[in-house]
């Protein structure tokens, strides 16, 4: 069975790309956030990215979920698995799997800001797994984890159950210090007595790797990074010229994360009518519209415990590439 909880007012995708758009469009250097990449058309095209050759971290994620699910379950006992930021809930089922043959499965809980995905993957996954509850909460994780009042302080026995919360994807990669610290803490504040975190995160390894990961041959990165071009064009009603602007994808040693950048090949004006702006880009300008922190395994565990949770195991993949960090409030 599945049942939508809606966190978000009817028109808070509008109201938000509009206010993060105008405040990154006016900003010096100019930047917009990731998560607008994501629309139907942008979330295909990253389908596609984890599929070539040069993108690892998924192949490199399932490969350690498929090999640790098992001790997962059994080390957390979770009756209830609550996934942020859950998209498609494709590797999520690898633990569903794992849950359910530990006998300890009973519901699971998907938090995205898409109605339609959690839907669409809700649906799925209640024919898969006939009786498992399905609760998805339509809420932005980074303004609501979704955690608190998610329907799972009890099992149907009147004894509360254990969760198990999933970040995967690296996705806390996409956060700035700051931002991921503050992240952390409001999880560690939800987290109830038992429960448990499962963090998945992208390691530092050869920059040629990395960068190739982001500025793939084929150029579907580089299509998925104007991409969020086309959504402020469809939605904002903006004119920005795709072929006007290149794709790039470089290493910052010192912050230790990749950025990805649109580069402006002209001098331009570009109007947003919906924000009744008129953006002037110089030639050669560039805007930054993602970063991807890589982590080491002595940081992921001082972020974990600055935020007050001890990491209880680490697994990587066979080389090295991802790291999954299992932790509980210390």
């Amino acid at each position: 069975m599945t049942s939508i909880e809606l966190r978000l007012p009817p028109d808070y995708r509008a109201a938000s790309l509009r206010k993060d758009s105008l405040a990154g469009l006016t900003a010096v250097p100019k930047s917009l956030p990731p998560k607008w990449f994501y629309d139907a058309q942008g979330s295909a095209l990253f389908e596609k990215i984890t599929e070539l050759p040069e993108y690892y971290p998924t192949r490199a994620e399932r490969s350690i979920l498929q090999a640790v699910a098992p001790d997962i379950a059994a080390r957390t006992g979770a009756a209830v698995l609550a996934e942020l930021g859950s998209g498609s809930s494709d590797k999520t089922r690898l633990l569903l799997s794992a849950l359910r043959e530990a006998g300890t499965l009973r519901a699971y809980v998907p938090v995205d800001v898409s109605e339609s995905a959690l839907i669409q993957a809700g649906d799925s996954l209640a024919a898969e797994y006939p009786g498992l509850a399905v609760h998805a909460i339509v809420a932005d994780f980074g303004l609501d984890l979704g955690l608190a009042g998610d329907g799972t302080s009890a099992n149907g026995d009147g004894t509360a159950g254990p969760r198990l919360v999933a970040f995967l994807g690296s996705t806390i990669g996409n956060m700035e210090p700051a931002e991921r610290a503050s992240f952390l803490r409001r999880v560690r504040a939800q987290l109830r007595p038992g429960d448990t975190f499962l963090l998945g995160t992208d390691l530092v390894k050869d920059p040629a790797v990395l960068v190739a990961a982001y500025d793939d041959d084929a150029g579907v990165t580089a299509a998925f990074n104007r991409n969020v071009l086309s959504v402020l064009n469809a939605e904002l009603g903006a004119d920005f010229d795709l072929d006007a602007f290149e794709h790039v994808a470089l290493w910052d040693a010192r912050n230790e994360w990749i950025e990805m950048r649109l580069r402006s090949t002209a001098a331009q004006p570009v109007r947003v009518r919906d924000l009744g702006l008129t953006v002037e880009f110089d030639d050669g300008e560039e805007m930054r519209t993602e970063i991807s922190a890589k982590f080491r395994r002595d940081g992921v565990r001082a972020e974990l415990a600055a935020a007050g949770l001890a990491m209880r195991d680490w697994w990587t993949d066979a080389n090295g590439q991802f790291g999954l960090s299992l932790s509980a409030p210390a």
